[in-house]
């Protein structure tokens, strides 16, 4: 299939300047009714052990898809698809698994602990540099 770049690529070298100042008038048209669409992506809520229990709720006593219920909710549908078969988030115990993965994605969020930027780029600096091997001299041999 053409893509509309190639076709305006085959307009310029037939010559065909008529029909490049129509096709960019449809284009100017096209922007001037454009709007700006809102974000599909839906800011998810924290999870918390009141909400892992509404999840349960309306798993239980509804039809509701996980889909469906992570819409209700305004959360992800993986974190209703841990609440329901894995029982997470369901008690409010800071030492649990999900808080402390929770903890420290925000404290490397913040730059505290792991390796930073700037010790990423020093450990780099460490490793000695290979030099290129050209091909002509490239032999089974040698690896």
């Amino acid at each position: 299939m053409t893509t509309l770049k190639e076709f305006e690529d085959a307009l310029r070298e037939q010559g065909m300047h008529m029909a490049l100042a129509i096709l960019e008038k449809l284009r100017e048209r096209d922007r001037g009714k454009r709007s700006a669409a809102p974000a599909r992506r839906i800011a998810g809520r924290k999870m918390t052990p009141e909400l892992a229990r509404r999840i349960l709720e309306l798993h239980a006593t509804t039809e509701m898809t996980q889909q469906e219920i992570a819409f209700e909710l305004g959360v992800n549908q993986g974190r209703v698809n841990e609440v329901i078969k894995r029982g997470k988030w369901l008690e409010d115990d800071p030492t649990s698994p999900e808080a402390a993965a929770r903890d420290k994605a925000k404290a490397r969020m913040k730059g505290e602990g792991g390796r930073n930027r700037s010790a990423r780029s020093a450990a780099s600096e460490k490793r000695p540099k290979r030099k290129p091997v050209p091909q002509a001299q490239l032999n089974l041999g040698d690896l």
